[in-house]
């Protein structure tokens, strides 16, 4: 492949490139069809590397998210954790509206003692609303505050076709969401609090004696579902939102207003196949990792490490990975003083004659300007090259 710079200041570097045999030799992709037409009236498929969308379906239509809800109910409660403003073992009191939370039910008692961890588990697993009502009045005093601090989080994370009124998915005219919303979240939750999605893939939990089973049936159906979440109410009908991860892949899939249980699953199952067989996802270049270097300038140092702030990751057709190609372009007279992740070049991924991804090039470590003799013997090189 040549690379071509866009002007005289710019140095370009070939990355990787297409692959050096013939073209009628190079990797071929199979025929992408049409993603499967579902009962369903809202759905939708990403892959979780890159955000990208195999399968959409009236995706930002706002729908009733039944117990959907909870994913944001944990985003919360999984913020205040982290934040050390939570911890698992902190005991909550559980209140009268928190125990006759109507719906499916974990089955804590008024006046009960109850851990944070406990609770969560009763609202993952067993669906609990009144597990959720009870986390929702512990981290703010009332489930209409709390309802507020998700719609803050929903407002930050892009949600725009969401808003909620309650904690744990009850209908009510301004409680609504969509399937994109949904996949965003879902996302997010992962990428933030890898340590407890792991909540997500328990199959039993028992409180006060009484055994129920994890209502997300995909976990036993499909070994690479590690998530996420169902949901019913008569008017938002059956609702999934799944994770699943094979060979380093994870997509996320939500269906909304299936007619029944076993259509969620089976609809699920179907986008989750389609984009397994179709499609592939990679991290092609990792945050804070060096991917070139570059000569620097009247510094205390002659080069400097580059890289990208952020994973660089890639969805593509499957079969097509020795086809891509990437060029950074730099430039050419980069001098001192130079501040960690200051930008100093581009980075372009290509497909074909696609762009799929460009972002800054960055310095992964700062250098100092170099005292006034090596400043000047610098000086001089530059005006001889």
């Amino acid at each position: 492949m040549t690379l071509r710079c866009l002007s005289r200041n710019v140095l370009c570097f070939a990355l990787f490139t297409l692959s050096s045999l013939s073209a009628s030799a190079q990797t071929q992709s199979i025929p992408i069809p049409a993603p499967p037409s579902l009962g369903s009236d809202s759905y939708i498929l990403m892959d979780f590397g890159s955000g990208e969308l195999l399968v959409d379906q009236n995706s930002d239509d706002p729908r009733d998210p039944a117990s959907l809800t909870k994913v944001m109910t944990a985003f919360v409660v999984f913020s205040e954790l982290k934040a050390g403003n939570l911890d698992l073992d902190d005991e909550v009191l559980i209140s009268e509206k928190a125990w006759r939370a109507t719906g499916s039910r974990m089955f804590v008692e008024v006046g009960d003692r109850v851990s944070v961890e406990n609770l969560l588990r009763g609202m993952i697993i067993q669906s609990g609303n009144d597990a959720s009502v009870a986390l929702a009045e512990h981290i703010a005093g009332t489930e209409e505050t709390f309802a507020a601090v998700m719609n803050q989080y929903a407002a930050e994370l892009g949600m725009t076709q969401t808003n909620y009124t309650n904690a744990a998915g009850l209908p009510s005219p301004d409680h609504y969401s969509s399937a994109a919303d949904t996949a965003v979240l879902v996302r997010a939750l992962i990428q933030r609090f890898p340590e407890f999605y792991a909540l997500y893939s328990e199959r039993v939990f028992t409180w006060n004696d009484i055994e129920q089973f994890n209502r997300n049936r995909m976990l036993w159906r499909d070994p690479s579902v590690d998530g996420v979440k169902t949901g019913y109410t008569e008017a938002a009908g059956y609702c999934l939102a799944t994770s699943a991860e094979r060979e380093g892949m994870r997509l996320i899939s939500v269906v909304m207003g299936a007619d029944s249980p076993n259509a969620r699953i089976e609809q699920s199952q179907a986008l989750l196949n389609y984009g397994y067989r179709f499609f592939e996802s990679h991290t092609l270049y990792a945050a804070g990792e060096p991917i070139e270097q570059a000569r620097v300038w009247k510094g205390v140092a002659e080069s400097i490490d580059l890289g990208v702030e952020t994973d660089i990751n890639v969805l593509i057709p499957t079969r097509n990975y020795d086809n891509l190609n990437a060029s950074i372009e730099v430039d050419s007279s980069i001098e001192a003083p130079i501040s960690e992740g200051q930008a100093l070049g581009r980075l372009r991924v290509m497909l074909d004659n696609e762009v799929l991804v460009e972002a800054d090039v960055v310095a992964l470590q700062s250098i100092e300007q170099a005292g006034i003799v090596k400043r000047s013997i610098d000086g001089v090189l530059q005006w001889m090259e």
